[in-house]
């Protein structure tokens, strides 16, 4: 099933981020990148809390980099070693396909920037990345980096993160580079479960893992 309301984004090269700290990445993209918010409670009778998430996109040679900003009412952050299940967590997640790819890739991240991440054809099966694969892909954490658990009150925080290239298998000089892909924002097992997109999503039963129904995402 393909979605008639599918989203389309344009990705712009910004090398100049290669040479910033990825602490003021956010700076960076709040003054010069557009922002996107997610705007999908796909199963929003059931799942009604819609916490105020937006983010940035760019790429430079190296990276796709990613910004996300989240304000919310609960603040869990639970998981803290590689590949753990950060969506239970305030949690916010990329997942893209390359061109001529039957794989999708998953990158989750929890508010301490804790990361599952694999790459798959299927939900059921898996392929993992290791621990020096996750190791190269940059993060900043607003919150920090140490577990807490459950805090309700009001929150406001940041995630950037830098996805190399290299990993997921494309070149820069390629473009422009037509890849597919979504946003999310979930929270499991926070006290109000949510789970949003960017572009909508047409299952009955909440799943993130819906390649059918990512967007167009294009690296100008």
């Amino acid at each position: 099933m393909k979605n008639k309301n599918t989203k389309s984004l344009i990705v712009t090269r910004i090398d100049q981020l290669d040479n910033l700290e990825l602490e003021n990445i956010s700076d960076f993209m709040e003054q010069n990148v557009a922002k996107n918010s997610l705007e999908c409670r796909n199963w929003g009778e059931e799942f009604p809390y819609h916490p105020l998430t937006v983010f940035s996109i760019a790429y430079s040679s190296k990276y796709i980099y990613i910004d996300f900003f989240v304000r919310c009412n609960y603040l869990r952050a639970m998981n803290y070693t590689n590949n753990s299940p950060v969506s239970e967590d305030s949690c916010v997640e990329f997942f893209l396909s390359t061109p001529g790819s039957k794989e999708y890739w998953n990158f989750e991240f929890n508010c301490i920037g804790t990361i599952n991440a694999s790459h798959r054809e299927t939900r059921e099966n898996p392929t993992r990345l290791n621990d020096s694969q996750l190791a190269s892909i940059k993060r900043y954490a607003s919150c920090g980096t140490r577990p807490f658990e459950e805090m309700e009150g009001l929150f406001a925080w940041n995630l950037a993160f830098a996805i190399p290239l290299e990993l997921i298998g494309l070149k820069a000089e390629s473009a422009p580079i037509q890849i597919k892909g979504n946003f999310y924002k979930c929270g499991s097992k926070t006290s109000s479960p949510h789970f949003l997109s960017w572009s909508p999503i047409q299952t009955e039963h909440p799943s993130f893992h819906c390649p059918e129904f990512f967007g167009d995402i294009t690296l100008t």
